[in-house]
């Protein structure tokens, strides 16, 4: 987010405060059916029609969590044929700008995506600008408290998460076939990787640097891989007084430079969004795509080539020669998720909406059982046996981590933080600023932001 955005944004929370209390919200009524006045009684009318807006970013409603997401919002205007549902779907950038101009012309849709992560879903919590859901509504719904943990505000619950996310390191069989490149068990193993599949005119990691985030967990992973800590970047940014001295912060910035530096990404990464990084690997052009559990949904995706899906596999991110973490130390936590607006004039309908969407039997069971998604809720008692090599791999990955990171990083503080502190991470893959003054403007940003 962008100071001014931000500041727009924050002036709209306060007078949202002010006038608040002083803001109705009304029910649709519903149309009575007509009372007999003679002999000839008129028919009955039909249930008032409903209109629900959903926001999505999910613009790709043919596979994936997309899939899914259209799948179940069919089935419920099937069994709700007065309830209509307008869908609007934006990739992550674009949705994240969208949802800033109806949060300040409080035009907020009924129901729309949220991370749930303090730099972008606390505010929106703080600012009353979603609907509480109540606990014994989900009791049955196989949340863990752990899962709805960023999704609360002083003890109450406000959305539900519907991804386990965790980062891995995807990668193409057959290209690491052709060229006789083993699959990197170590950091220095994946620079070698990296020359060998740059010698041969393959991009070696596709990653989407335009965006920013990606970069930021990358760097966050090796901050791990180097000191073995879950807590060590958040302890170290809450002292704010010795970022720019920290030793393995500043190693964890080098290690980010020479994989720049040996080529590790595709060319002009920084200029690369999610979709253009995600098609690139798809196309067989990248031999590895670091990204998190949510593309599991490419095994099955009938977009991408039988050639592409047949060599599609996934790994750790590698430890690092003299570092402290284990391969099975991941970085890890529960992401996007869905709301209700406070304010919407059918927030009933909204609300039921969402429930149907997340009972077990349909967001979980459905998009495990189809390949669409890692749910958020416990997906193990849908495992059919008939799972794609990719959900076995990742089942194995998630149930055998020694430790996880919760909310990575940028996102653990205000937005202003994460907007900066991506800029940052971004300034140092474009190598326009070294690893120790990434660490110094870092410090004062940590000063300026962090309470």
């Amino acid at each position: 987010m962008s100071r001014k955005a931000f500041k727009l944004l924050t002036a709209f929370l306060v007078i949202f405060a002010l006038i608040i209390g002083a803001v109705g919200c009304s029910q649709p009524s519903k149309t009575p059916s007509s009372e007999a006045t003679n002999a000839q009684q008129e028919p009955k009318q039909q249930e008032q029609a409903i209109k629900i807006k959903f926001l999505s970013n999910l613009p790709d409603r043919t596979s994936g969590q997309g899939k899914l997401e259209q799948m179940l919002i069919d089935e419920y205007m099937k069994e709700h044929p007065n309830v209509k549902i307008e869908v609007e779907a934006l990739q992550d950038e674009p949705y994240k700008q969208k949802f800033k101009v109806y949060a300040a012309s409080n035009e907020m849709p009924d129901i729309f995506m949220v991370w749930g992560q303090p730099s972008f879903f606390l505010p929106v919590m703080k600012a009353g600008l979603v609907e509480e859901i109540k606990m014994d509504q989900i009791k049955d719904y196989g949340f863990k408290t752990s899962s709805l943990k960023d999704f609360m505000y002083e003890g109450k619950l406000y959305g539900l998460p519907r991804n386990t996310d965790f980062m891995v390191l995807y990668y193409n069989k057959g290209l690491f076939e052709k060229f006789g490149v083993n699959v990197p068990d170590t950091f220095e193993e994946l620079i070698g990787a990296a020359k060998t599949f740059r010698k041969n005119n393959i991009a070696p990691i596709s990653i989407n640097g335009k965006d920013k985030w990606s970069l930021a967990i990358l760097y966050q992973d090796l901050v791990l891989k180097e000191s073995g800590d879950q807590e060590y970047i958040y302890r170290v940014l809450s002292e704010k007084n010795n970022i720019s001295k920290d030793p393995i912060l500043l190693k964890a910035a080098k290690d980010f430079v020479e994989l720049v530096n040996a080529g590790g990404f595709q060319d002009s990464f920084i200029a690369a969004d999610y979709g253009a990084a995600n098609n690139l690997f798809a196309q067989e052009k990248a031999a590895m795509y670091y990204m998190g559990s949510w593309e599991v949904g490419m095994a099955t995706n009938p977009n991408f080539s039988d050639s592409f899906k047949k060599n599609l596999d996934v790994t750790y991110f590698p430890t690092i020669s003299g570092g402290k973490a284990k391969k099975t130390d991941i970085l890890a936590w529960h992401g996007g998720g869905y709301a209700v607006s406070s304010k919407s004039p059918v927030k009933e309908e909204a609300m039921k909406l969402l429930l149907f969407m997340m009972q077990p039997d349909k967001w979980a069971k459905i998009g495990w059982q189809e390949g669409l998604v890692v749910p958020g809720q416990d997906w193990s008692k849908f495992m059919t046996g008939n799972e794609t090599e990719l959900q076995k791999k990742l089942t194995q990955i998630f149930s055998s981590a020694t430790s996880v990171s919760g909310t990575v990083w940028q996102d653990s503080y205000t937005p202003n933080f994460k907007t900066e502190a991506e800029t940052l991470i971004q300034m140092l893959a474009a190598k326009t600023i070294t690893p120790e003054q990434f660490l110094s403007k870092l410090e004062e940003l940590a000063k300026a932001e962090i309470q």
